[in-house]
Order: structure tokens, then sequence, then C-alpha cells
């Protein structure tokens, strides 16, 4: 958002956390950008750089909003201005500021400035990999140029102007990216734009950083985490602050991240856990605005296509770990189960009625008081939790139990919370709400709580829910040092890595179910969408934030399936669980009925083919999945991953890839057939082996009601049907190969559960039939394959 015409007042950021209308109401930081009792410095002039050390400095012109009528309309414009400290010997009225260069990677630049000097102790940072990045400018050359200074390697070049100053981003064609935006910039529009700057609060005297960049024709933006809003964020203003969003169909996020990618090759990270508002040209279509809560500008760009700018993405802020196989199974669940008499008829259903699964959850109701946790199984519902535990995994089930941070005040450990002061604080040093909120920047309060989640893993617990997790105090005062202002955002990181930690510690793997996240909990799988409702538009707004959340550096993720607030319509239900089996992992959850028992014959037959479907489909999504973690990948991933150059793929919202070969359209509404986009090459109809060629399509669901595909030339790896993960035979799998008549040849990948690495395994064609013609398992697995082609 850029200054906007008109006599605007907002609050200052401190007002702003003091005095919201409602509790924990996002921190727009925008409304101290357009507040013209503010003072702006617009960045002017490089004043002086060393191309060894990346280091120089940045003057600042000293500017205020003054008012101009013109025609009975009352406009604002910046005008310069002298200094208005005193004395005034001892102050600038332009100031010269730290600039830094660092080159991370050949692909990764880092930009650093501040808008002021800097006497806090720095210490390294949680959102990045072992807490700092790297600097290696020896993988680009230097040369001095007209005006200023260059840095160029084989995917790009980065130049600093002198005046004005500019910092100017091009690919390895010499196309320009992206630029800073200087007030010259801007002379050719009555329309006043902020370049970049920042602003002083004249209420305190604290600045925040606009970092302005300028967008170009046709140019699109993705990503900023869990966004329900529309897919594209160009035309948007996207306000970054961790909220319980309290559905999937508003502009708040429970998992906003402070990342983005753009259509024209580049991406960037905000690395700050201050309250970000981006404008992506929604006041002024040709400028980008990153209102960064931060008195410094913190920023890393990457260079390249999708897959690689998400790549160099995670190497810096971490990949996902890969979870353990079981968790790929379907999870079974309601809001809630309350008794192990409960859990245990659950069990006893799903393979009563054959249907796959890996994971019984319960949810808030296994305390003695519903909602209050208190880590104890209550006693007069559940006989022995332990005994019950040992017998479901010897069932092939594991045991997801839900928990949350906060600490009603009739909690059993609230008053030891407070008095060992383990909950964040208030300016008084009370607790700033009726909960003790675990204050994870407290090494102690980490110990503490670790302890209690380790007594229920020795107990048999297989995973936790990390629910909750938006509302740390924005005021709040924290062991770390920090306010809320800084704390706020970090705290679902903080809370991510405890619980994922002590998993991994304790069980060997690293694995949650968590709904809160910030920039570097993608390092901690897994994380599910929040709280949708029970319609149509709720499905679709999934996917989107689903989709977003892929582009922002999350390899898996999932969603309760049906939608959680009301009951699931059975039509609804009957359509998003394959939507849910073709995700990352699936759980269905939600108000009751979830179990497929409790429908119909039909709506259960229905739900079992979906869920074998998946259950058969394991080496593939299992193989996906590693790969995915590898390399930053989401599984559930937007077209234009996989079809960088295919100006159609990044229109597309409703639909997705699973994996790198599979492409899923789900049914939205009451149909058996919807429009579908095929991106270049020959699609075949995984339910009905129909060949497709590229382009816009009239697709007819087949049995199962959800439309996948496989591009041409693929081996999916299938499994003999199983009631649980524990029970498939990996040593003898099927090859379904989707090739069309011309095709001779496909591929495919292979991982096994004790594998060492990502197998690639070839077919080619002989006679009727593909044959493997060379298997990298031998001895390990025998396979037999299965041409999939309708036309054949």
């Amino acid at each position: 958002m850029a200054l906007l015409v008109g006599t605007l007042i907002s609050l200052p950021v401190t007002a702003q956390l003091q005095e919201v209308d409602i509790l924990n109401t996002p921190v727009d930081i925008s409304e101290d950008f357009v507040d013209y009792n503010n003072t702006f410095y617009f960045a002017d002039e490089l004043v002086d750089f060393n191309p060894q050390t990346g280091m120089g400095t940045v003057k600042y012109l000293r500017h205020d909003y003054q008012t101009r009528q013109a025609f009975n309309n009352m406009l604002m414009r910046p005008v310069p201005v002298e200094a208005n400290e005193f004395p005034t010997t001892e102050y600038e009225v332009s100031p010269e500021l730290p600039l830094q260069i660092q080159f991370v990677s050949d692909r990764t630049i880092r930009i650093k400035m501040a808008s002021g000097p800097q006497f806090h102790k720095q210490e390294e940072s949680l959102m990045l990999v072992d807490g700092t990045a790297p600097n290696r400018p020896e993988l680009w050359n230097y040369s001095k140029i007209e005006g200023g200074h260059s840095y160029s390697n084989e995917y790009g070049r980065v130049e600093i102007l002198a005046k004005p100053w500019h910092v100017k981003l091009y690919d390895e064609t010499g196309k320009l990216l992206t630029s800073t935006l200087h007030s010259s910039d801007v002379t050719s529009t009555y329309t006043p734009v902020l370049p970049f700057s920042y602003v002083r609060r004249n209420s305190d005297y604290s600045r925040s950083m606009a970092a302005v960049l300028s967008l170009e024709p046709g140019e699109k933006i993705f990503g900023l985490g869990e966004s329900f809003t529309q897919f594209n964020k160009r035309g948007q203003k996207v306000v970054l602050w961790v909220d319980d969003a309290n559905g999937v169909q508003n502009e708040t996020m429970y998992k906003p991240i402070p990342f983005y990618m753009s259509s024209r090759g580049y991406g960037v990270f905000m690395h700050t856990s201050s309250p970000i508002t981006v404008d992506f040209g929604k006041y002024f279509n040709a400028a980008n605005n990153m209102m960064i809560g931060d008195d410094v500008a913190d920023l890393f760009f990457f260079l390249g296509e999708p897959k690689e700018i998400l790549d160099e993405y995670t190497d810096l802020t971490g990949k996902a770990e890969m979870p353990p196989l079981w968790s790929f199974g379907f999870w079974m669940s309601r809001i809630t189960y309350f008794s192990e008499k409960e859990g245990r008829e659950i069990a006893s259903n799903l393979r009563k009625y054959k249907i796959p699964s890996d994971v019984i959850h319960f949810d808030t109701g296994w305390f003695d008081v519903d909602w209050r946790n208190n880590y104890e199984f209550a006693e007069d519902r559940f006989d022995d939790p332990v005994d019950m535990m040992k017998d479901m995994k010897e069932d092939g089930f594991h045991i997801s139990l839900w928990q949350l941070p906060y600490f009603t005040p009739q909690n059993t450990l609230f008053d030891e919370i407070v008095e060992k002061e383990l909950a964040v604080k208030d300016r008084k040093g009370n607790i700033p709400f009726e909960d003790a909120v675990l204050d994870f920047s407290n090494p102690e309060a980490v110990e503490w709580y670790q302890g209690k989640l380790k007594h229920l893993f020795d107990q048999g617990v297989g995973v936790f829910k990390v629910d909750f997790g938006e509302a740390a105090p924005a005021t709040g005062q924290y062991h770390s040092g920090r306010t809320g202002f800084y704390e706020h955002n970090l705290y679902p990181l903080r809370y991510n890595k405890a619980v994922a930690e002590l998993t991994k510690k304790e069980k060997g793997y690293s694995l949650i179910w968590a709904r809160s996240t910030w920039a570097g909990s993608q390092r901690y799988p897994l994380h599910w969408g929040g709280d949708a409702a029970t319609t149509n538009t709720a499905m679709s707004a999934t996917l989107r934030g689903g989709l977003s959340l892929g582009l922002s550096g999350f390899s898996f993720w999932s969603h309760d399936v049906g939608g959680f607030v009301t009951a699931a319509p059975e039509g609804l239900y009957r359509r998003w669980t394959p939507f849910g089996m073709l995700t990352s992992h699936v759980r269905s959850h939600g108000e009751p009925p979830t179990e497929p028992w409790l429908y119909n014959e039909s709506f259960l037959q229905a739900f079992r083919e979906a869920d074998n479907m998946r259950y058969e489909l394991m080496p593939y999504i299992y193989a996906q999945a590693k790969v995915s973690a590898e390399q930053g990948l989401p599984m559930m991933r937007a077209l234009f991953v996989e079809f960088p150059d295919d100006p159609g793929s990044w229109l597309i919202d409703d639909q997705y890839l699973f994996g790198s070969s599979m492409l899923v359209a789900p049914l939205f509404e009451e149909i058996t057939e919807r429009e579908v986009y095929l991106p270049p090459g020959k699609w075949i109809d995984y339910q009905t082996g129909k060949v497709y060629d590229s382009g816009w399509h009239t697709i007819k669901a087949g049995d199962i009601p959800i439309i996948a595909l496989v591009k041409n030339g693929t081996v999916i790896p299938h499994i003999e049907l199983a009631q649980s993960t524990q029970d498939m035979d990996w040593s003898k799998l099927d090859l379904k190969v989707y090739a069309a008549e011309e095709t001779n040849e496909a591929t495919g990948k292979i991982y096994l559960p004790e594998g060492d690495a990502v197998e690639t395994i070839s077919v080619s064609k002989r006679g009727s039939n593909f044959e493997v013609t060379e298997n990298p398992l031998n001895g390990k697995t025998t396979f037999r394959t299965q041409w999939q082609n309708q036309e054949r």
C-alpha cells in the first residue's frame, strides 16, 4: 500500500497493540505509512560502497506530507523538510545508513538495510537453518559499471546504482526482474507513490521500513502462506500476522509466511517476525510495497523458476523431514472421542467395515474435563490407556492426542505455570489474559512442557496435535526480552519446534499435526488447514490455501475431509473424500458423524473405494513425498511448478498436481463432470484410461467422484491393498504404465520404507505391454506391469 490521497489518521504501532477494538485483531502495519503525522525518509543515493565486503551507506531524504487544494480536492504530497530536532547540531537532516549485500548461493542474494543504529544483541535466527545464512561472494563476479556496481553469474545479475539509488535484479538473459523504486521513478504520475523508504513515528520515534519494488505488466505473485483469498496476490493487500482465522474463507491466516514468488522468475523472503503488510499493486499497480514493522529490511532474493526458487528458499529456512510411512495412512477422528470404550469401538469398526486406516485421533475430550488440557487421561473413562494403545498398535493403529499451549484458570496446572513464571507476562508482570499462555521463548517452559508430552509418549502415544498457537499476546513481555511485536508471529515456530524435536528424540521420527506456522515451520511436518465450513466454497478455498502454502516451502499439508464446523452433508463429504485421499496426508475430522458407516451403505462403499485407492497408491505417494522433502517441493503443487513455461498453468487455482505426475481436479459442486485444463503433453485418465491432449476439456468423473489424470509416459507404482501400512507387502509391486499408443518408454519413482534413496524404474514397450528394462531394486522387490490405456 502506497500513500493514499486523503487525510486518513491512524494510530502508531504502540497504540495499535494497546487499543485494538477486539483482542488479537491482526496488526496492519500499513496504517503507519498513511499517517501524515509521521516523518518519511526516502532512500536517495549510495554514498559509499566497498565491493569486496558488500558494505555501504545510503542517504535518505527527509519528507513530510502536506496538503494541497486543487479544484475542490484536497491532495497530499511529500515535501522535503528540515530537521525538527534540537539542538540542530546533533541530528542529521538526511541520515546516511548502512546497506549490506551478501551472496548466500549462486541464486540467492541478501540485501539488508537499517533505518537506524542497531544496539541490541544480534542473535541467531530461528527462521534460518543453523541460525545464520552463509555468504559466498566467490560465486558472483564483480565489475564496476557506469554509475554503480554489478555482480553477475550464469543465473543472473544484480546492480547497485549510486544516484538515484537503485538495486536492480536481472535474469540470465538480461531481462529486468524487479527494481527498488526511487522517487524519480514515479514523477510521471499524479498519484503520490511511496518509494523505498522508512517511516519515523512522531508518537514514539520508532521506525519501520517500506521496501518498495517495481511490478511489471502481467506479473503475478504467489505464496505468503496458507492464504484463502484469490490465488494470484497481484492487486491484493496481504497482512502477515498469525491469526485464528476461524475458517478458510477470509483474509486472515493461521499460517502466514513472509515469502512469495513472482511469475517473472524471482522470489522474496522478508526475514523478520514483526508485523508485515504487503501491497502488491492494490493502491498503485506498478508498486510492490513491503511494509515491514521492523526497523530493518532484511530481504533475500531468489532467482530461477519455481522449483529452483523453492529449493533455494528451503535450503535457507529448512526442508521438511520425511514423516513415517504410517502417517500417510488415513487418520480417523471427530470432535471428539471421549473414552477408551469409544476409541476401541472406532478401531473395531474401521477393521469391520474394511476402511484402511493407520491413526485414531482423540481430540479435546480425553481429559477429565473437555478442553481442559492437563496431559492426563480421564481415569473414569480410560481404564488403561497404556493397554489400549498397545492393543491398537498391534492392530495397525497409532494414537494421536489433541493439546494446546493455553491453560485455563481451573486447569490443575495453572498455578504451577504462573508460580514458576513459565507464562507470557504483561507490562506489570501479571499474565495478560485469563489463560496462562506458555512462553516458548523460555527454555525452562519448553523443558517443563516437553516433560508432560514425554510421559504420554512413554505410555504409547504416536503423535500430538499441535493446535492453536495464534493468540500469543501482542502486548506481552516474553522471556526472550522482546515484546509480542516480534514474538507473536514467532510463537508458532517455537511451538512447532518444541513438539517436533521431542517427537524426534523420543520416537525417532519428526511428526506433528499443527495449525499455526511462521517461516521455518515447514521443517516440522505436518500442518492442516484449520476449521473449514461444510460448504462447496469452503472446499474450494481449502484447495487455494493448500496451494499457497505449498508455494511457501511446505511439502506436507492436510485438511479436514468434509469440513469441520457442522456435520458434513453427505454429497459434500462424498466429493471431498477423494480430494483428501489425494493430498499428502488425510484426516476425517469435525462435528459427528465423521465415520463413514454412520451415513449409509452407498456412502460407506464410496468412502471405502476412495480410501482403497489411496492405500493402493501408497508406493507412488511415499516416493513423491521423499522427493518433495528433498527438494523443498509441495506434494500438492500448482500446475506452474511443473510447467513454468506454459502460460495457462499460471492461471489455474482449482486443480493441482499430486506429486509430479498426477493431475487432480476435485468436484466442488454436485456435478459429475467439469472443465479441466491440461498442461502440455498427453494425459491419461487414472480411472478410465482415456487419453487427452493438452488444453481445455470437459471430463466426466469416474466411479470415484474426482477427476485424476496421469502424465503420459509415467509409471505409477501400486501395492496390494492392506488395511494398515504395517501390513503392506513391498516385495511385490504393480507398475501401472500410463502411456499413449505412440509412447514406447515410461518411468516412475519408488522409495521403499527401508530404502536409502529414491529409485527410478524404467519400462519399455514389448508387444502389447511394457516390461521393466532395469530393476534397481533387484532382490528386494518384484514387479508386474500393466498398460493403462483405453485406446490400445
